[in-house]
């Protein structure tokens, strides 16, 4: 049986800037993750999603969106969501020009590789959660589905459902076409 290293967030701050560009990693509870490259597919998804929800937030002026930036979640946890939501009213806490971000996203998105374990992804969900994320979007672009966690619990959308979100934008409704999303074409 192997030992875990665990890391203090100073100690995972030098990893990522000795790393650079060539390795990503996450912290889960003071233990470092190195996270694969996600395929293009997964790209497509995540980009497809970012530009809808991006557009909807920035016609409401509801805050910004983000892709793929780190947030320090707790003293030893940081996570990368694909997609990040930050309501307005946490705007003033962020500084865009310094990562991690100290605050938990409004919205945290994560798009499900094959290679995903369950018990990974839903510790990430508790992670974002327990930190002051509002929701948590799982999108499973095999399965064609997006399961949604909040404070109200967990509901799932098929391909064959409308999704439209409110519980995020009171008085607003976000809509996001499933076939879209999940449409194999590259060229749309």
């Amino acid at each position: 049986m192997g030992t875990t290293t665990k890391l203090s967030f100073e100690e995972f701050q030098k990893l990522q800037d000795a790393s650079g560009e060539t390795a990503r990693y996450e912290l889960d509870e003071g233990e470092p993750i190195l996270t694969p490259s996600p395929t293009p597919w997964h790209n497509l998804v995540s980009f497809r999603l970012r530009r809808t929800l991006a557009a909807f937030v920035e016609t409401h002026r509801l805050g910004a969106v983000t892709g793929e930036v780190d947030f320090r979640l707790s003293a030893n946890t940081v996570r990368k969501p694909d997609v990040a939501f930050i309501a307005r009213d946490k705007l003033a806490n962020v500084d865009f020009h310094h990562t991690p971000i100290s605050t938990a996203p409004t919205l945290a998105v994560e798009v499900i590789s094959p290679s995903n374990l369950a018990q990974d992804t839903l510790k990430k969900v508790r992670q974002y959660l327990a930190a002051g994320s509002n929701a948590v979007w799982l999108v499973y672009p095999a399965l064609k589905i997006i399961e949604i966690h909040d404070r109200e619990g967990i509901r799932g959308v098929t391909e064959e459902d409308s999704f439209d979100e409110t519980r995020l934008f009171p008085g607003l409704t976000f809509s996001l076409s499933l076939a879209a999303l999940f449409d194999e074409n590259p060229e749309r």
